[in-house]
């Protein structure tokens, strides 16, 4: 007598529970790394702008004027994850700030003349909102 080849059903069952145990972890340690990559990108540009901005400042004594293209400091591109705006300014302050949209909703960090690097918006479940450093993880660290 020939001994049946192929997998028993309760085979099959155990090994899609096996498969959707590791994707119930796996998937949202994936979607929280893409997250910090994207709020990355967003901190990025924010320290560039400064750099901009002070170049700016350097050519012509004044923040006014910049921003705008055509300038040393043009405004900041919007991305799929961000949106960036210069606002306040004046011969001595600026703010310019990141403002998440899509996935990154409920994100917002600012950075000023003074270098003050400010987190002003977390989604729900990220904690420390902070008035010193922009928060790049879930536990408030930066």
């Amino acid at each position: 007598m020939q001994r049946p080849r192929g997998f028993t059903l309760i085979e099959v069952m155990i090994t899609i529970a096996i498969i959707a145990i590791l994707a119930a972890v796996a998937i949202p340690s994936y979607s929280e790394y893409v997250r910090r990559g994207r709020i990355t990108e967003a901190v990025s540009v924010l320290s560039g702008m400064r750099v901009k901005m002070e170049q700016f400042f350097q050519d012509n004594r004044t923040y006014a004027g910049a921003c705008v293209a055509g300038t040393v400091a043009p405004p900041p591109t919007n991305t799929v994850s961000f949106n960036y705006a210069c606002s306040g300014l004046t011969a001595t302050t600026y703010l310019i700030t990141a403002t998440g949209q899509n996935t990154m909703t409920g994100f917002a960090y600012t950075i000023d003349q003074s270098n003050a690097r400010v987190t002003t918006g977390l989604p729900a479940g990220w904690t420390g909102l902070s008035s010193n450093c922009w928060v790049l993880k879930r536990d408030g660290s930066c």
